[in-house]
């Protein structure tokens, strides 16, 4: 299996090409701010023909070059339902920020218009795309709309999971931007991050990878619920 991740735009997004080879189909995953170049440099150097594109949750950094991409190879974009409303208005959605004051982040581009294509995903569901399978999982608390993608474990590879800005390596997604629920996200990393394998592959939003089992051990809002506190999310990050 082929994953290529690198940050891109201010906010440090992790965008995440995934495919079954070299010289297949495959996936974006979160294509954030500026992501084109290095992008097209990652398709071009495996001969991957983009099929889809994948959306962890609807806030600005994950989205910002979903309509430019699936415009230019013709492709849907996923998310989930309660989210699907941020594509049409990422701005007023996100964050308490001007569109100015995104121009000036971003050095002047900004290309938020809605795809033409936007499908919804929904909890529980299991799909395949582009040679690899999907299962996804509701786990809202950052977004209402917020998921994780989990990719099962398949001979020596681990599972793997996409956790968007539900868990990072060491701390979690915040709660108090618009739409985001701490009860909701403790309910989340209770009910879907802990039960994952110790050896399940963590791809954040943000940050370093990580492992399930990492995280169960070190992450101090796991080892909160591990036992039976209630957690503070953090206020500074993303």
């Amino acid at each position: 299996m082929l994953i290529s991740g690198f940050p891109a735009g201010p906010w440090g997004t992790n965008c995440f090409v995934l495919a079954p080879a070299q010289g297949s189909e495959c996936l974006i995953v979160d294509p954030g701010q500026g992501c084109g170049p290095q992008l097209r440099e990652i398709l071009a150097e495996n001969t991957l023909l983009p099929v889809a594109v994948l959306l962890t949750h609807g806030h600005i950094d994950h989205i910002w070059s979903v309509t430019p991409l699936t415009h230019d190879y013709s492709i849907p974009a996923y998310i989930h339902p309660e989210d699907r409303y941020r594509l049409a208005d990422p701005i007023g959605n996100t964050f308490a920020m001007s569109r100015d004051q995104l121009l000036a982040m971003t050095s002047g581009e900004l290309e938020l218009t809605d795809p033409q294509d936007v499908r919804t995903l929904h909890d529980g569901e299991t799909f395949d795309i582009a040679g690899l399978t999907f299962r996804v999982a509701h786990a809202p608390g950052h977004t209402e709309g917020s998921v994780v993608f989990e990719i099962p474990r398949e001979q020596e590879q681990p599972p793997i999971v996409l956790s968007g800005d539900v868990l990072f390596e060491g701390t979690i997604g915040r709660t108090d931007f618009p739409g985001g629920d701490v009860q909701a996200m403790e309910r989340s990393l209770r009910n879907v991050i802990l039960p994952m394998d110790d050896d399940c592959v963590v791809l954040p939003g943000h940050g370093a990878r990580t492992t399930i089992g990492r995280e169960r051990a070190t992450n101090p809002y796991l080892r909160e619920i591990l036992a039976g506190g209630t957690i503070v999310p953090p206020r500074r990050g993303v």
